[in-house]
């Protein structure tokens, strides 16, 4: 048996905050990793002159749009790992580590065609996808080739994300973190290199970014697989068990097609709301990427511990354990909510200063300007924040994606986007305060309300209990 197994279900069990914490700080190194990656990525186009500068904010600004879409690559993966991480942890919670194996066999066989559907539909859609999401000319170019190479090599990057998830579910977080950390890790200076040409890389300026970025995952990918056929945590890939299994494929896919569901309708909410913020120029848009960007170090850890939530919570319901698997979420939401309000501070007290690391040049002052009373208001979120994304893991780690459906639907598309489209307008009548116009800040203040929203339903929703019987 796995160690997160047997501190989890035997007699008698490790503290509940020391086996989230187990679990969790291997999830908060790799999610760093990540998130350093990505602000090097933003780096990389806010330092350098393009070839004319005074594109230098449409650089930005085609890159804001462009990580939207690589985050909507990523999140494009739910369809596989949710249920991944489910049906294992269920399996492996049971004691059925036979079924867990054959599990993780048709998670990577979904993984693989998920991928493969997912690239046809983005080469062939890229460039009416950036023009639809508001950007126009130099911008939206750069944008269509910045997106061309993680499109192109996505089957990998699902692979891996299927690989990482069924491992989570056996209760290991840390080969995840060494993965991806080897990824973080190879994608630095491809990254570098192909944007500027170094030894054998040729200069391919933009689109290199993602091509490092591309080829760091398909590295993952293999060296996750290969960890698997090896066996690791008790999985083991096995020839014989990708052969398609469909009720197995069905026991993954009913857990999994809700949460992707639900992360398509947060991701197309994303995007309309992107639109929006473009429609106030370039400047806004590069402020936009650069706050979203910083703000991801609060995320992170929303994150990291809710991944340990969501692997507890699976594990215990399937050892019949359901006070075990409350008292883990509420654990998880407890260390991760002070980790995020001790990021919200950071973000608070120095958010000039974040934005200046990634705008050195003087025509980049109106970037910091519009960027930083943005940041400075998430800052405040936090906690809600919090909620929303800890208790998401751990209703999918129950099995729980189908009611918190709604919950997106009505922060996005009954909150953000109605807001958002009211206070970036060129007037703003507020009554007795007088009119006004907040720009950028206007949008972010209806994403604020949104994560007060959602982050209040998801507490409530766990709270309830009704999670604890829901079927795997």
């Amino acid at each position: 048996m796995n160690v997160t197994a047997s501190l989890t279900l035997t007699a008698r069990p490790a503290p509940t905050w020391r086996v989230v914490l187990a679990l969790a700080w291997p999830v908060l190194v790799q999610q760093l990793l990540i998130l350093t990656v990505g602000l090097s990525d933003r780096a990389i186009a806010g330092w350098n002159e393009p070839p004319d500068p005074s594109k230098h904010v449409a650089y930005q600004a085609a890159q804001t749009t462009g990580n939207y879409m690589a985050w909507f690559i990523t999140s494009s993966t739910v369809l596989v790992t949710v249920g991944s991480t489910a049906l294992v942890a269920r399996l492996v919670g049971g004691g059925d580590w036979a079924a867990a194996r054959r599990a993780t066999a048709q998670s990577l066989l979904l993984a693989l065609v998920v991928g493969l559907l997912g690239t046809a539909a983005g080469l062939a859609g890229v460039d009416g996808l950036v023009r639809l999401l508001g950007l126009q000319g130099d911008a939206a170019d750069f944008a269509a080739a910045y997106l061309r190479p993680l499109f192109l090599l996505l089957p990998f990057q699902v692979v891996e994300a299927a690989a990482i998830a069924c491992l989570v579910g056996a209760g290991d977080t840390r080969m995840g973190m060494f993965v991806r950390g080897g990824v973080a890790v190879l994608n630095l200076p491809l990254a570098w290199g192909f944007f500027l040409g170094a030894g054998p890389l040729p200069a391919l300026g933009f689109p290199g970014i993602t091509l490092g970025t591309a080829l760091s995952h398909t590295v993952g990918a293999a060296a996750v697989v290969v960890v698997l056929a090896r066996g690791r945590a008790g999985l083991r890939l096995e020839r014989r068990s990708l052969k398609p299994d469909l009720a197995l494929l069905y026991r993954l896919l009913r857990v999994s097609v809700p949460a992707a569901v639900d992360q398509m309708s947060i991701v197309l909410g994303q995007l309309w709301f992107l639109s929006i913020v473009n429609r106030l120029g370039d400047v806004a848009a590069s402020a936009h990427g650069i706050a979203l960007d910083w703000e991801g170090l609060g995320y992170l850890s929303g994150g990291a511990f809710g991944t340990a939530a969501m692997a507890l919570v699976g594990q215990n319901l399937g050892a019949i354990q359901p006070r075990r698997a409350a008292r883990a979420g509420w654990t998880a939401f407890g260390l991760g909510c002070a980790m995020m309000c001790l990021m919200g501070v950071v973000f608070f007290t120095l958010a000039p200063q974040m934005f200046a690391v990634f705008c050195p040049h003087p025509g980049q002052r109106p970037v910091i300007e519009a960027g930083v009373p943005a940041l400075r208001l998430v800052a405040f979120a936090m906690p809600a924040a919090a909620s929303w994304i800890i208790f998401t893991y751990a209703l999918r780690g129950a099995g729980d994606t189908r009611v918190p459906v709604l919950f997106t639907w009505v922060g996005f598309f009954g909150v953000r986007i109605p807001l958002a489209y009211w206070l970036t307008g060129e007037a703003v009548d507020l009554g007795p305060l007088g009119v006004h116009h907040f720009g950028l800040f206007g949008a972010w203040l209806a994403m604020f309300a949104d994560l007060l929203v959602r982050g209040t339903f998801f507490l409530a929703r766990f709270a309830g209990g009704r999670w604890q019987k829901v079927r795997v």
